[in-house]
């Protein structure tokens, strides 16, 4: 089976959304659309220093952004279950009997549980692997998903092997094919055609399992894709995930990883999801 790729084309600042930052957190909650078809694209916006007065938008790349300041400002969460309380609250807007909450295993499925109970909104799981870089597996160079998608970050590949780059792509294949058949216990997948699909996952770094995630529900007949997480770099927009919208509680100016923002951030096991999806 051959595997549809796509290649993001962006400059090396896509790829340091992680970046190193001792300056304390500074974060607002906001929103993303992606910018209509068509419409004309607006130059990145400098970002707001310290001194400035505070802002109520902000525009960035092809999408908007709409920022709370002052009280609104938040330092983090307990643990996933309590990103994923704040994060429902802030998708009332999507609430309604044509919406599916897709979970990313295995950190955002107790996001995505807390999300779809209090939407009462039925769950599903969307299965996505990073592509890790060979000699740092930590470093994202793309990731593949269910349905044979997958996208690659252009601007690491000139750093790997095509002999690499296959063998990282099979591996993460059958780790796809093998959490899938876990998870779902021979069950088919929800139907998506013509519904909302809304995409969860516990936070968003590079984006690219995001972005496979994604293709996988319009491959799957999605009408409409929204993104949310709980905590996203600022540099995030919808348009850059390919989707409709992007929904988060919390964009901190400074942003090293997702863990940084939970006291609690555990790692989720497998037998943890399956627990999960098994008693919704």
């Amino acid at each position: 089976m051959h595997l549809a790729i796509t290649t993001l084309r962006h400059d090396h600042r896509r790829l340091q959304w992680c970046h190193p930052a001792t300056e304390a957190n500074d974060c607002q909650l906001a929103v993303h659309h992606a910018a209509p078809r068509g419409a004309a694209t607006a130059r990145p916006q400098p970002r707001r220093e310290a001194s400035d007065p505070p802002s109520v938008s902000r525009r960035a790349g092809r999408g908007w952004t709409e920022e709370l300041t002052g009280a609104a400002q938040m330092s983090g969460f307990v643990d996933r279950r309590d990103a994923g309380r704040q994060l429902a609250r802030r998708l009332e807007h999507v609430r309604g009997p044509g919406v599916v909450v897709l979970g990313l295993p295995r950190g955002g499925v107790p996001v995505a549980v807390e999300v779809a109970r209090a939407l009462e909104a039925p769950l599903d799981v969307v299965v996505v692997r990073k592509l890790g870089f060979p000699a740092q597996p930590e470093v994202a160079i793309g990731a593949v998903g269910e349905g044979s998608v997958g996208v690659l970050e252009h601007a690491t590949l000139a750093y790997v092997s095509d002999r690499e780059l296959d063998e990282v792509q099979q591996s993460e294949r059958a780790a796809v094919d093998a959490l899938v058949a876990r998870l779902r216990h021979g069950r088919a997948p929800l139907d998506l055609t013509g519904k909302v699909a809304l995409v969860v996952d516990d936070g968003l770094a590079t984006g690219a399992t995001a972005r496979v995630a994604v293709e996988v529900a319009r491959a799957r007949g999605a009408a409409r894709v929204v993104v949310a997480v709980p905590v996203a770099p600022p540099e995030a927009t919808a348009a850059g995930l390919a989707a409709d919208e992007l929904v988060q509680v919390l964009s901190p100016r400074t942003f090293r990883a997702v863990g940084q923002f939970y006291a609690d951030f555990t790692p989720t096991s497998t037998d943890e999801v399956v627990e999960l999806l098994d008693a919704f």
